[in-house]
C-alpha cells in the first residue's frame, strides 16, 4: 500500500542521524540541534565516521555500531554517500530514510537510481532528497533545518518547497496554530504527495491537510489519493506557476484553451481539493479548518459594531456564493428587547459604535440560538468607548459555553477584530475561534468551510463507465481513426469527422467533400433542391484554421456563386500556402439559426492529466473571449452540467427576452458523449466542435477538427490509459452461482454503500472481526467505514457480494496496490452465518482475476496463524504461505500472477 511503513518514518520509536557536521553553520548540525531541542522521546543515535562526538553527543562510525535498529535514518551526508548509507540501513532492518541531502541527480547511473535500488532491496521507504525535512510534534521529532518547531495541532502540511514549509511554521507560531505533521517532500524519490495524502487522511490527529504544489508527477495516483482524502477531511492546495503556459503549442482551439494551470484547476476541482490563490489565503484556510467544522449550510449572520464593515462583509459573502442569513421572528424579538432601538434591524446586525462587551454577548447569544443561520461572524472596529480586549474575552467565554452545550452540532463562530493587538489575537485563538485581520478574510474563511461541505457531497457521486441513454458505435468510430493513422495522417478529413460524430449520435450539418469545382457545384445543386443555402470550406491537411487563408465562403445560393467561390478558395489557398496539400473543398448545407448560441466543445491532451474536456463560448474569437471551463473525464450528466455552469455563456443557454431556452441537457449530453469517445478511442489527441449551434430544438455541429495519433499510455492499470480519473468499473459486475445453487450478485463498491457496510458488520462475530482486523473491534466509526467505501478504482478496489434473493450484503473482498503499482494487498470478510458455502472462494477468484487484469505481479496478505480456514484456501489457490519473521502470530501469504 502507499502508506506502507510510513508510520515508521513519521512516528518512529528510534532515529539515527547520519552526516551531522561539527561545523556550527551546516545543514547536518542544524538538524542535530533541532532533534535535540525538540526532545525526541525515542532512541536516538548519531553516526559520523570522523568525529567521536558532535555538540556533546557521542557518535559511532557506522550504523552497524549502533546498539539499536533505527526505524528512521535521517541522512545529511554528501550525496555520493547516500546509496551506501541506505544499503547499510536496509541491512540493519530500518524502515526508511529521510534524505535531506541534495545533488543525487537523475537518470540511469545516477545516485538517485542507486538510492532507489538500495531501498527496494530491503523494502525501505524514502522521503526526499533535497528537502527541509519532517516535523512531527506528536512524537517530539524535528528532523529538519527549519528555524522553529511547530506546536502540536490538527493540521498536516505537505510541501514541495522547504521555504514554504518553514514559512508556515513561523506563521503558525504567531497565530497559535498547531500541526499534526509537516513533511517537505523534495524530489519525491519514493514517498510522494499521494502517499502522504493517504497517510494523513487516515490519521485521526489530522483535521485538515494543506498542500503546496509545484508540479504533479503521477496524476492518476494523486487524483486517487486526493479524492479519497477530500471525502473525509478538507484538503487545501496552493499551486505555484499559475501564469505558466501549456507545455506545447496547440493546433486546435481546445488545445489552446486548455492551458496548464486551467487543467490543474480542473483536476483540483474534480479531486475535491480546495484551491487557494496564495499563501495568505492558505494561512486563512489553515486558520479556519484547524479550528471549526463545516456548517450545515451557507447562511451567515454577521454581528458588528460598524455598519460599513458589515455591509462590506455582506457584499463579499454574496459575491463568493454565500447567503446572508435572515433573522427569525423569535431572534428579532430578542434583539429588539436586548439592543438599543438604533440597531440595524437586519443582517448585518449592527449594534452601533458604542457597543460594549455586554451588548455583544446579548446579540451573539440571540444569533447562536437562531435556527435561521448556519454560522456567525463577529466583527469589531475598535473605538475609544469600549475595550476591544474586553469584548474579545466576553465573546470567547460565551462561545466556549455554547460549544460545551452543543458539542455535536455547534455552529461555527468566526471573528475579525480590525487592527487587533496581539493579545486579542491570542485570546480568540486560544479559545479556538478562527480570527482574521479583515472582514474579507473572515468571509473567505467561512466560504472555505462551505465549499468543503459541498465537495464531500459532490464526491459521493460516481460517474458511470457508460451513460445508459445511448449506445455508441465505438467499433465503427475506431475504424475511422485507425484508418487515418495507418495512412500516416494526423487529421481526420471532414467527411470522416461527420461519420465519427454519427457513431456517437452527435448531429452535424450535411457535409460532402468535393475534389474539384465541378463536383462542388453538383453537391451544391442537391442542397439547393432541398431549399438549403451552401457554405464552402477549403480541404487541406496543412491548413487547420480555414479562415486564416480566406478558406470559408458563406451564404451561397446559386450554382454560379458556388462555381466562383470554389475557384476563388482554391486559387487563394494555393497562392497564400503554396506548400500546403490542397484536397478540394467541403460543401456544407449552411445552417441559419438566428437565435442559436455558438459554443465550443472539445477534447485536449494534457501532458500531466491526460485527456481534458473543454466547453465554452465558440466562434472564431474563442481564444480572445476566453470564456471556457475544463473538466477531467469521465463525465455523467451532473458533471457535464457543472462544467457548463462554470462559464459565462451558460447564462445565454437559458431563456431571455424572445429567445427560448436551449433544449434541456442537449449540450450536456454532447459533453458526456465526447468524454465517452475519448475513453473508447485514446488515439484522439485533440478534438474541436466549433461552433456547436444550440437552441430550443437541440444541437448541431457546424465545423469540427480531430487530431489523431498512436495511443499514449499515460497511466498504469486498466481503464482508459489517457484518463487521470478512473470511471466506475461497471464491467466488473457479476452474477454468480455457487456450489449449492446459491445465486449472488457482485459489484464494485460505491461511496453510498456505507450504511450497507454498517448493517453487514452486525452479522460478523467478534471472533471473525478479530481475524480480519487483528484486534478486537468494538465500534466502527463513520470515518473508518468512509475510508473503506470511498474508492478510486485505480489503486484501490473492493467488490461486495449480495444475496441474489434478499439483496442483503453477504461479503466483501478488497485489493490495494502498492505505491509503484506492482503488487496488491488483499483482505476479505464474509458474514459469519454464511461461511462454508463457497462465497470466500468465489470472491478470492474474482479479486485474483481483477489483479491480473490490472497488470499487478503479485497479491499478498497477512493472515493470523489461527485462521486455518483462510490459510488452507490460500494454499489451494496457489499462494505461498510463510511465517512473518517479525510477527510470529502472522503468516505472509503471496501469489505470483
Amino acid at each position: 500500500m502507499s502508506t506502507y511503513r510510513l508510520k515508521n518514518l513519521l512516528s518512529p520509536r528510534s532515529v539515527a542521524l547520519v552526516g551531522a557536521s561539527a561545523r556550527p553553520v551546516s545543514v547536518g548540525r542544524a538538524v542535530l540541534e533541532n532533534i535535540r531541542s525538540a526532545e525526541f522521546k525515542g532512541q536516538f543515535g548519531l553516526v559520523n565516521p570522523r568525529h567521536a562526538e558532535i555538540g556533546g553527543i557521542a557518535a559511532v562510525k557506522s550504523l552497524d555500531r549502533l546498539d539499536f535498529v533505527p526505524e528512521l535514518v535521517v541522512i545529511t551526508a554528501p550525496a555520493r554517500e547516500v546509496p551506501g548509507i541506505i544499503d547499510q540501513a536496509g541491512r540493519r532492518g530500518s524502515a526508511g530514510a529521510l534524505i535531506v541531502s541534495a545533488g543525487l541527480g537523475h537518470g540511469p547511473g545516477s545516485l538517485h537510481e542507486a538510492a532507489i535500488a538500495a531501498a527496494r532491496k530491503y523494502g525501505m521507504r524514502l522521503i526526499g532528497p533535497n528537502c527541509l525535512g519532517i516535523m512531527m510534534p506528536a512524537v517530539s521529532l524535528n528532523a529538519s533545518f527549519a528555524a522553529h518547531m511547530p506546536g502540536a495541532g490538527n493540521l498536516a502540511l505537505i510541501s514541495q518547497s522547504g521555504a514554504i514549509a518553514a514559512g508556515m511554521v513561523d506563521w503558525a507560531a504567531q497565530r497559535g496554530v498547531g500541526f499534526s505533521g509537516i513533511v517537505s517532500i523534495g524530489d519525491q524519490i519514493d514517498v510522494d504527495l499521494a502517499d502522504l495524502l493517504d497517510y494523513f487522511a487516515m490519521d485521526h490527529k489530522t483535521r485538515a491537510i494543506l498542500l503546496y504544489i509545484e508540479a504533479i508527477k503521477d496524476a492518476r495516483k494523486f487524483m486517487s489519493a486526493a479524492r479519497a482524502a477530500a471525502r473525509v477531511k478538507p484538503v487545501v492546495v496552493v499551486k505555484s506557476g499559475r501564469m505558466a503556459q501549456g507545455a506545447k503549442a496547440a493546433a486546435t482551439h481546445t488545445g489552446a484553451l486548455a492551458g496548464a494551470d486551467a487543467v490543474y484547476d480542473a483536476a483540483f476541482r474534480r479531486a475535491g481539493v480546495l484551491r487557494v490563490s496564495d499563501l495568505r489565503e492558505l494561512f486563512d484556510c489553515a486558520e479556519t479548518l484547524g479550528r471549526v467544522e463545516s456548517p450545515a449550510g451557507k447562511r451567515l449572520a454577521i454581528l458588528t459594531n460598524g455598519g460599513g464593515i458589515g455591509v462590506l462583509a455582506i457584499d463579499r459573502l454574496v459575491e463568493l456564493g454565500g447567503i446572508p442569513a435572515s433573522i427569525s421572528a423569535d431572534a428579532r424579538k430578542k434583539l429588539d428587547d436586548l439592543l438599543p432601538p438604533t440597531w440595524s434591524g437586519a443582517n448585518p446586525v449592527d449594534i452601533v459604535g458604542d457597543a460594549d462587551a455586554a451588548r455583544y454577548a446579548a446579540a451573539l447569544g440571540a444569533l447562536l440560538a437562531d435556527p435561521d443561520n448556519d454560522a456567525v461572524l463577529v466583527l469589531n472596529v475598535q473605538t475609544a468607548i469600549a475595550s476591544a480586549a474586553d469584548i474579545a474575552t466576553t465573546v470567547t467565554e460565551l462561545v466556549g459555553k455554547y460549544r460545551e452545550q452543543h458539542r455535536r452540532w455547534a455552529k461555527p463562530v468566526l471573528a475579525a477584530w480590525v487592527g487587533a493587538d496581539q493579545n486579542i489575537i491570542q485570546t480568540l485563538s486560544g479559545a479556538g475561534i478562527p480570527n482574521y485581520p479583515t472582514e474579507d478574510d473572515a468571509v473567505r474563511g467561512f466560504m472555505h468551510l462551505v465549499r468543503h461541505r459541498e465537495v464531500v457531497e459532490e464526491l459521493s457521486q460516481v460517474p458511470p463507465a457508460m451513460p445508459d441513454t445511448f449506445v455508441p458505435d465505438a467499433k465503427a468510430a475506431r475504424q475511422i481513426v485507425t484508418a487515418a493513422i495507418t495512412d500516416g495522417r494526423q487529421w481526420l478529413e471532414p467527411v470522416e469527422i461527420k461519420h465519427l460524430l454519427e457513431a456517437y449520435d452527435i448531429a452535424m450539418v450535411p457535409t460532402y467533400a468535393a475534389t474539384d469545382v465541378k463536383q462542388a457545384v453538383a453537391y451544391a445543386n442537391d442542397m439547393f433542391a432541398k431549399g438549403a443555402t451552401v457554405v464552402l470550406k477549403i480541404i487541406s491537411r496543412d491548413i487547420v484554421h480555414k479562415s486564416d487563408v480566406g478558406g470559408v465562403i458563406l451564404n451561397l445560393t446559386t450554382p454560379d456563386a458556388v462555381r466562383a467561390a470554389a475557384t476563388d478558395i482554391l486559387d487563394r489557398a494555393r497562392k497564400l500556402r503554396p506548400e500546403a496539400r490542397i484536397g478540394g473543398v467541403i460543401v456544407q448545407a449552411m445552417v441559419v439559426k438566428a437565435k442559436a448560441r455558438e459554443l465550443i466543445l472539445g477534447l485536449a491532451d494534457d501532458p500531466t492529466f491526460g485527456t481534458v474536456v473543454v466547453f465554452g463560448r465558440g466562434g472564431t474569437a474563442v481564444e480572445i473571449i476566453n470564456d471556457k471551463a475544463l473538466a477531467l473525464p469521465p463525465l455523467d450528466l451532473q458533471l457535464a452540467r457543472d462544467l457548463i455552469d462554470r462559464t459565462r455563456v451558460s447564462r445565454l443557454l437559458r431563456a431571455y427576452r424572445d429567445v427560448p431556452a436551449v433544449k434541456p441537457d442537449a449540450v450536456a449530453m454532447v459533453l458526456v458523449k465526447l468524454a465517452q469517445m475519448a475513453a473508447d478511442i485514446p488515439e484522439i489527441r485533440e478534438f474541436d466542435i466549433n461552433p456547436l449551434l444550440a437552441d430550443e430544438t437541440g444541437v448541431t455541429a457546424v465545423d469540427a477538427r480531430v487530431a489523431v495519433g498512436p495511443p499514449q499510455r499515460k497511466f498504469a492499470g486498466s481503464g482508459p490509459a489517457n484518463f487521470a480519473v478512473r470511471a466506475y468499473p461497471s464491467q466488473w459486475e457479476r452474477r454468480l452461482e455457487l456450489k449449492d445453487g446459491w445465486r449472488i450478485f457482485v459489484r464494485p463498491m460505491r461511496p453510498e454503500d456505507e450504511p450497507t457496510i454498517h448493517e453487514f458488520l452486525r452479522h460478523v462475530t467478534p471472533h471473525d472481526l478479530r481475524l480480519r482486523f487483528f484486534a478486537p473491534m468494538k465500534e466502527f466509526t463513520h470515518e473508518f467505514i468512509a475510508r473503506l467505501t470511498q474508492l478510486d478504482y485505480a489503486r484501490a478496489m473492493a467488490f461486495i457480494a449480495f444475496d441474489g434473493e434478499t439483496g442483503e450484503m453477504v461479503g466483501v473482498v478488497r485489493l490495494h496496490s502498492d505505491s509503484i503499482y506492482e503488487s496488491g494487498e488483499y483482505a476479505i470478510l464474509l458474514r459469519s452465518d454464511l461461511k462454508g458455502r463457497g462465497l470466500g472462494w468465489a470472491l478470492m477468484q474474482l479479486i485474483i482475476d481483477y489483479a491480473k487484469s490490472e497488470g499487478l505481479k503479485t497479491i499478498s496478505g497477512d493472515v493470523l496463524q489461527e485462521n486455518i480456514v483462510m490459510l488452507e484456501m490460500c494454499r489451494q489457490l496457489g499462494f505461498e504461505v510463510k511465517p512473518d519473521p517479525a510477527e510470529p502470530d502472522i503468516c505472509d501469504v503471496r501469489l505470483k500472477l
